[in-house]
């Protein structure tokens, strides 16, 4: 077993931790407050190639694989959980499902110019009456000739307002349901009938945009049904299960960005004579934020790993929800755990804890909650023992 990463991915590393330093992080407390996508910053980024990281190469990538994606979304997640949200929307999952299911043509047209960083993508699944109940969406689509006629409405769609090819998913015959009667789609947002609603105002993640999108007999090219017919909710699903390594492997990130700062504070805080690091209480949490991190490290690249190597099982089903889950909860720990120890300080806006604490909630939330994660863990598990539940 070699646990090791390989020279050019730790050269990746350098350069990404290099550029958001130098790039993301001046600015991340100011699109925090401001509301705003940093799209100087994106421009940036894809000129050095980060718009495309895990993707081949001959599609425009940087052919850094899932592992070299995670080493992107950890080292940005230190620093701003908006400018990685946008990218992660962007790259892990809206231009993934064109990756994973998308046919060659779809791919020059379409993945090329995402993976340069040349337009953005957005991934639509979510709807008013389908959230964690994916297989609920309502969105149709009927054919018409050469096309498909779209009707219907996308809720809390990151990128949904900046996105220039959107991965949407469309109910094509409601008698089959799931597993056959849906379909997904590659929508560009200039095709007639494509509308984006109301941005949303978030508590965190809030340099990243967040919007309703809505389809009013909106005219969409056969030829961009993405997948096979019928099948466009495992494509998603697929998708999804790409998107929660990422996901953890941001939450990794923001959870050892919290502890290097929790450690930096406490050599310095004194209190009663000594620095508040001499006081066991703060050990214990420093110790116990330490083996969280190291645990879920573990688990991301090994997940990761699973990927680049072609090993997309049910077992890799069941560990990208393991990374979402225990990534996500890490977080969530170690930023309250990192406010506490900051105290007051920690409390305060003009610190970068606060923002942290606020960005990490909305990862035990979205692309899948943490309690439907923990059911497909479940009948993973008991699938694999012969019991088949619901």
């Amino acid at each position: 077993m070699d646990f090791t990463f390989s020279k050019e991915h730790q050269l990746l590393r350098r350069m990404i931790r290099e550029f958001a330093a130098k790039e993301v992080a001046p600015i991340a407390e100011e699109i925090d407050r401001d509301e705003r996508v940093p799209f100087e910053t994106l421009k940036k980024a894809a000129k050095i190639g980060l718009m495309g990281v895990p993707f081949p190469q001959k599609y425009g990538g940087a052919g850094a694989g899932e592992i070299g994606y995670c080493i992107l979304m950890e080292e940005l997640n230190k620093v701003c959980g908006s400018t990685a949200t946008v990218i992660g929307a962007h790259t892990g999952i809206g231009a993934m499902a064109i990756y994973l299911d998308g046919t060659e043509e779809q791919k020059q047209q379409y993945l090329v110019p995402l993976a340069r960083g040349e337009k953005i993508a957005a991934f639509a699944l979510t709807e008013p009456n389908a959230g964690s109940d994916a297989a609920a969406i309502q969105t149709r689509a009927e054919r018409d000739g050469d096309y498909f006629v779209l009707n219907g409405s996308k809720l809390w769609i990151t990128n949904g307002d900046i996105a220039d090819v959107v991965s949407v998913l469309a109910v094509t015959d409601p008698a089959l349901g799931a597993r056959g009667g849906v379909t997904a789609f590659i929508v560009e947002k200039d095709y007639p009938g494509f509308k984006v609603g109301h941005k949303e105002e978030k508590m965190g993640i809030r340099g990243s945009s967040t919007a309703e999108l809505f389809f009013e007999d909106c005219r969409v090219p056969a030829k961009n049904a993405l997948g096979m017919f019928g099948a466009g909710f495992l494509t998603f699903m697929k998708t999804l299960d790409v998107g929660r390594i990422s996901l953890g492997a941001g939450c990794l990130g923001a959870a050892d960005q919290a502890l290097q700062m929790s450690m930096e504070f406490a050599k310095s805080r004194y209190q009663f004579g000594a620095p508040i690091a001499a006081k066991q209480a703060i050990q214990w949490m420093i110790a116990d934020m330490a083996i969280e991190i190291e645990a879920l490290r573990s688990l991301i690249y090994r997940t990761a790993w699973m990927m680049d190597s072609g090993q997309t099982s049910r077992e890799f089903s069941t560990m990208a929800a393991m990374c979402k889950v225990f990534g996500s909860e890490v977080a969530c720990r170690s930023a309250d755990v990192a406010l506490q120890i900051h105290g007051g300080m920690g409390y305060m806006k003009k610190y970068p804890i606060e923002r942290m604490y606020r960005d990490a909630r909305i990862t035990r939330i979205f692309e899948g909650t943490n309690e439907v994660q923990r059911e497909i863990i479940a009948r993973n598990l008991f699938r694999n023992v012969g019991l088949r539940l619901r």
